[in-house]
């Protein structure tokens, strides 16, 4: 297991290089001049000059880049020009919130989406099975947007039962209870989706499983139907699942950055869109560096969990 380990984190070096290039270039290369947009429309020129300098624009890409890159190795992520604090600091901060958002609908989904797939696998063709399935396409169907903004109207403004935006309430609160209230919300629109696709992959493992001869020796001995199920089929069929898993992680990560505005949650994702806004370029750069690393070791997780369950899968 330890060399299994080892030898997926050298795999992601290179990924991890590619997604910096990736991110970089995609900041580089979008139109009209970061100092500009910054400093606004009645900036000197002689103002507009002396920050492109502050912010390494007057080099050429590859001279940006390597210094932005030798910078993110020693970890400093560079000075945000709209907060006027470390790009670190600002990120890590945010980031906090969106694990709480994601962690929580990362549970969700997989709760659900299990216990879905397996009840469907189990009723094959049944009443459940139809239901499941009608359940799941209409969740995976829906924008996660307008799934959000469909909540909001029915709980929130309809019926009053949760709030609006916010991970806390503005006048008191701040304990647990209270954040949980507040993230019931967004917790939930982004584990439907989720769930939806954990449930279908669920229930095509469960139904391969239960075929085997395993199944049919545990029920020959006398085994309760429940220990069966989830004592033995679903055990075999998470070697399936956990990377599906893993994918929804990252899934969940990407979903963050609009379900945050919509709820006006205060996460990466709401600063990423703020800092685009801005300009802000190295606050970007930190924070979709910083999302897409952690959706790159979500999935390596994943693959660990994934061979302590098979031994048998190959490095």
């Amino acid at each position: 297991m330890g060399s299994y380990i080892l030898s997926r984190l050298a795999a992601l070096v290179p990924v991890l290089f590619g997604l910096s290039l990736i991110v970089f270039l995609i900041m580089a290369l979008i139109p009209g001049d970061p100092a500009t947009a910054i400093l606004g429309p009645y900036a000197t020129p002689e103002n507009v000059a002396r920050l492109r300098q502050d912010l390494g624009l007057d080099h050429s890409l590859p001279v940006r880049y390597a210094t932005w890159l030798g910078n993110v190795l020693a970890g400093d992520l560079g000075r945000s020009s709209s907060l006027n604090r470390p790009v670190l600091d600002e990120v890590t901060e945010r980031f906090a919130a969106t694990l709480v958002l994601a962690g929580a609908a990362l549970v969700l989904a997989s709760v659900l989406g299990l216990l879905a797939g397996v009840l469907s696998a189990v009723r094959q063709f049944g009443l459940a099975d139809k239901l499941v399935t009608l359940a799941v396409l209409v969740g995976i169907s829906m924008p996660t947007f307008w799934l959000g903004l469909l909540l909001i109207l029915v709980f929130a403004v309809r019926w009053r039962l949760l709030p609006v935006s916010g991970m806390v309430s503005i006048y008191g609160g701040g304990d647990l209870p209270d954040l949980l209230w507040h993230l019931a919300l967004p917790a939930a629109t982004l584990a439907i989706v989720a769930a939806g696709v954990i449930a279908r992959l669920t229930r095509s493992a469960m139904l391969e499983v239960l075929r085997q001869d395993f199944v049919r020796t545990a029920r020959a001995k006398g085994l309760t139907e429940r220990r069966v199920v989830f004592g033995h089929a679903l055990r075999a069929a998470m070697v399936t699942v956990i990377p599906v898993i893993g994918i929804q992680a990252g899934f969940v990560l990407g979903g963050a950055v609009y379900i945050e505005t919509v709820f006006q949650w205060p996460g990466i994702g709401r600063m990423l869109v703020n800092a685009i806004a801005t300009r802000d370029v190295l606050l970007v750069q930190g924070g979709v560096l910083v999302v897409a690393a952690s959706y790159v070791l979500f999935n390596l997780l994943a693959d660990i969990l994934q061979r302590l369950l098979d031994p048998r899968i190959a490095p």
